[in-house]
């Protein structure tokens, strides 16, 4: 299965942590896991340009986090679970890419918990039920990658340039 292989028309726009206003006229559908490095590349080259479209009105942002059974991306799973599910997003999972290389080499979950909470200044949020959601709508979608994002019928990854983006934007 690849990135073609994704059934857009199974992606739920409700589920996950919504950036934005809900009357945008673009959704932009972001599975991310902050332990992912391409995720985090993702996040360097577009969350400016991204940020600005939410507050021109353009798009919402409906970030995903992607609880995946890949080893390297584990510690991502425990950090996800810290993550608000408000505007303060956004300055959170920033925090935990610019600290990635710190906790993700950290030897246990409950290390990279401690880091969330006490390095990080985050709280252990009720996401268990989200979590798992989003996990069986990657199933029923074909999503498969971090990260993926879906634009209307588009899905693409953080090799896009912004020129691309923004004209799938303005489609």
């Amino acid at each position: 299965m690849g990135m073609t292989d994704v059934e857009t028309s199974k992606i739920n726009y409700d589920t996950g942590i919504k950036i934005g206003s809900d009357k945008a006229p673009v959704k932009v559908v972001e599975y991310i896991n902050v332990r992912c490095p391409f995720c985090r590349q993702w996040s360097d080259e577009k969350n400016d340009l991204l940020q600005q479209l939410v507050a021109e009105g353009k798009i919402q942002r409906v970030i995903k986090l992607f609880d995946k059974e890949k080893p390297s991306l584990a510690l991502g799973n425990i950090m996800h679970h810290h993550i608000p599910t408000d505007e303060k997003a956004i300055a959170a999972i920033q925090a935990i890419y610019e600290t990635q290389d710190d906790w993700g080499n950290l030897d246990s979950h409950e290390e990279v918990a401690l880091y969330a909470t006490e390095k990080l200044q985050l709280t252990l949020q009720d996401y268990k039920e989200t979590a798992e959601s989003i996990v069986q709508e990657t199933i029923d979608a074909n999503v498969f990658f971090v990260p993926t994002v879906i634009i209307g019928e588009h899905v693409v990854d953080q090799k896009i340039s912004n020129d691309e983006l923004l004209a799938l934007i303005n489609e």
